[in-house]
């Protein structure tokens, strides 16, 4: 007997849900993983010393070349030396996932034995995005938050370093998955948070707002220049180093060849 129409079609429509079914468990074992993973990993070495050992400590001296610094989470660590500043040597201190703690608590170990002429900092959406998961510690997190930076930003100024502080980067499009881990308040405490970072400006601290320059003065990263939810692609680093092309120099004598180290 032949398989009627009828028939044909809800067997086709069984086989997509369950083959979308099989993907999106996938995606979900991955992503569990991947969380799995990086919480195990923070257990080990809850500040990420490890991740730039003593041995990762480049002989800077011989270079003759002052040496700017990136600095914070993996929005740090994402983001490439600008071109076109020759005669300095760049290297970066991010790590991916970590909070304001985190990053303040390995500043002796990973910024001091470098001893940077210019600190950028960019840290602090880790600290807020907990907010979506802990709304009854929002005013904790974000005043710890402010109190993290406000530190960072002192040592670096104590090291004898100008400092370049960003505002946090506004996030992207809201995305499916994510949601169930989001809240609105969060937008909330990164506004509350940036107000505090642009009261930091100072002779020595140059804020960089980058709500205007990613975010065109809104709540969301202009799709343009987002890799995904909380992070940027090249287009979106190389806006925010048009900036630093123009803030650099004040700090720095540009001569001969510069260089980026990792």
């Amino acid at each position: 007997m032949m398989m009627s129409r009828s028939v044909k079609i809800g067997f086709t429509l069984l086989t997509l849900l369950l083959i979308a079914s099989l993907g999106l468990n996938r995606y979900l074992y991955h992503e569990v993983w991947t969380y799995y993973v990086e919480a195990n990993s923070v257990r080990l070495d809850p500040l990420g010393l490890k991740m730039y050992p003593p041995s990762a400590l480049q002989d800077i001296s011989a270079t003759n070349q002052p040496v700017v610094l990136f600095f914070g989470d993996s929005r740090a660590a994402g983001w490439p030396a600008p071109t076109g500043i020759p005669g300095v040597t760049f290297i970066n201190r991010g790590a991916g996932g970590q909070t304001s703690a985190q990053v303040l608590g390995r500043f002796t170990e990973h910024v001091l034995p470098l001893k940077p002429r210019v600190i950028i900092i960019q840290v602090g959406v880790n600290d807020l995005k907990t907010i979506a998961l802990f709304p009854e510690r929002r005013d904790t997190i974000v005043s710890d938050c402010e109190a993290n930076i406000q530190e960072i930003v002192t040592l670096s100024l104590q090291s004898g370093a100008q400092v370049i502080l960003t505002t946090i980067f506004m996030p992207g499009q809201l995305t499916i998955d994510r949601r169930p881990f989001w809240s609105p308040d969060v937008i909330g405490a990164i506004k509350q948070v940036n107000t505090f970072i642009t009261g930091l400006q100072s002779d020595r601290v140059t804020v960089l707002d980058t709500t205007n320059i990613l975010a065109h003065g809104t709540e969301q990263t202009d799709p343009a220049y987002t890799q995904d939810f909380l992070h940027l692609n090249a287009a979106g680093y190389e806006v925010l180093n048009q900036e630093l092309r123009q803030v650099l120099p004040k700090f720095l004598p540009i001569a001969g060849v510069g260089r980026l180290e990792q």
